[in-house]
C-alpha cells in the first residue's frame, strides 16, 4: 500500500543535522527537478525579498520565511515525519507508533511536496515554504513542473498494490495515477452528518477532515491492514468503525471515490 499525503503548510523548525544532500532522499529519479526548484527557488529568496514574498504569496508576517528559503542549502535537517506538523500529522501521530507501525509508516507514506516532489517520512530536510501553487518565475507553475518527472517515477513507487490517495487538489495536481493503476486507487471525503429538523444533512469538513485521514492512517498502520485493492480498504475501514460509502467507478481505469461519513468532529 502507498498512501499519497499532503505537507503541511506550517512545518517545524529545521534540525542541527547534517546539511542538505539530495542524493540521498528516495525516489533519486526525481533529483534533478528536486535541484533545478531549489536552486530557483534559493536564488529568488536571496534577491529582492518583497518579490519573493509576493511570488510564495506570503504575507508581511511571514517575511522570515524568506530568509529561510534563501539558506536551504546550509539549513540543518531532520526526517519529515518531524518536519511537518499540523492537523493532518498530529492525528497521524508518527512519533508514538510502535516499531511495527513505524516500519509500515516508512514503507508506505509519501508526502507531496512543491520543493522536493515527494518525499517519505525519513528523508532528512530543511524546514521550508514553497507550495505546489506556486509558480517561479523560471520554471512556472510547480504543479505542472512537476507532473513529467512525477510520471516516470511515482507508478515505481507505487508498484502493483493499493494506492491511497489523500492529498489536497493542489498537490493532486502534480501526479494523477492512470489507467491500471488508477482502477487500483482511492481517494477520500470526509463528510459530517448531522440531523437538523429531523432530516440529515452532510456537509463537506475541511479543518476536520484532515484530522480524520490523519487518524485513517494511523489506524491502518497500527493495526497492519494490507488491503490489496480499493474494495479491500473499504472493508478494512469498515473493521476500524468508520462509516464508509463507496461504488465501483462507472469507467475503468477511474479511482474509487470513498465517503467516509462522521457524525462528530473533533
Amino acid at each position: 500500500m502507498l498512501v499519497l499525503l499532503p505537507p503541511s503548510e506550517g512545518k517545524a523548525a529545521s534540525g542541527r543535522g547534517a546539511a542538505l544532500e539530495l542524493e540521498s532522499l528516495s525516489l533519486p529519479g526525481l533529483t534533478a527537478a528536486r535541484q533545478a526548484v531549489l536552486g530557483e527557488l534559493v536564488d529568488l529568496c536571496a534577491g529582492d525579498e518583497d518579490k519573493a514574498r509576493e511570488v510564495l504569496g506570503l504575507s508581511e508576517g511571514l517575511r522570515g520565511e524568506v530568509a529561510k528559503n534563501a539558506g536551504l542549502h546550509t539549513a540543518g535537517t531532520r526526517p519529515a515525519g518531524e518536519i511537518y506538523t499540523g492537523v493532518l500529522y498530529d492525528a497521524l501521530g508518527l512519533a508514538s507508533l510502535d516499531a511495527a507501525a513505524r516500519r509500515r509508516a516508512v514503507r508506505s507514506l509519501l508526502v507531496f511536496s512543491g520543493l522536493w516532489g515527494a518525499v517519505r517520512v525519513t528523508d532528512r530536510i530543511p524546514s521550508y515554504r514553497c507550495s505546489m501553487g506556486v509558480k517561479l518565475p523560471g520554471l512556472g507553475a510547480l504543479g505542472a513542473y512537476w507532473r513529467t518527472p512525477m510520471a516516470s517515477v511515482l507508478p515505481e513507487a507505487a508498484g502493483d498494490g493499493l494506492v491511497l490517495d489523500l492529498r489536497s487538489s493542489a498537490y493532486a495536481t502534480a501526479w494523477r495515477p492512470k489507467g491500471e493503476l488508477a482502477s487500483r486507487t482511492a481517494t477520500v471525503r470526509v463528510l459530517h452528518a448531522q440531523v437538523v429538523d429531523g432530516v440529515e444533512k452532510r456537509s463537506v469538513v475541511s479543518h476536520f477532515n484532515k484530522a480524520t485521514k490523519g487518524r485513517i492512517v494511523r489506524a491502518l498502520l497500527t493495526e497492519g491492514a494490507a488491503p490489496a485493492d480499493p474494495a479491500e480498504l473499504v472493508e478494512a475501514l469498515r473493521d476500524l468503525g468508520h462509516v464508509v460509502e463507496a461504488e465501483p467507478p462507472a469507467k475503468a481505469g477511474r479511482p474509487w471515490a470513498l465517503d467516509v461519513v462522521v457524525t462528530e468532529i473533533h
